[in-house]
């Protein structure tokens, strides 16, 4: 009997994209790329988290990343836009 295994991602809320999701992070099921886990987020939370994604940014292995194409590992951090200063 073949085994199956559900991998998942740990997707960790900052500040404003926290609000959207209400919740500071959970484990989603595995998506591949930025843009699918994207797809994910705004169909699992709308308008509000629409908005934190228009102009955040994912941390993705410690390298900050608007690309729709990059590669998940096992841990995600969804970042609202910083005001610099």
């Amino acid at each position: 009997m073949a085994e199956t295994t559900t991998l998942q991602v740990l997707v960790r809320y900052f500040a404003a994209a926290e609000e959207a999701a209400g919740v500071p992070e959970e484990s989603l099921p595995a998506v591949a790329t930025v843009g699918e886990l994207k797809s994910v987020l705004l169909e699992r939370y709308g308008d509000a988290m629409a908005k934190v994604l228009a102009s955040g940014s994912f941390l993705v292995d410690g390298v900050v990343s608007r690309d729709d194409g990059r590669p998940l590992g096992a841990r995600v951090d969804v970042l609202p836009p910083f005001a610099g200063g």
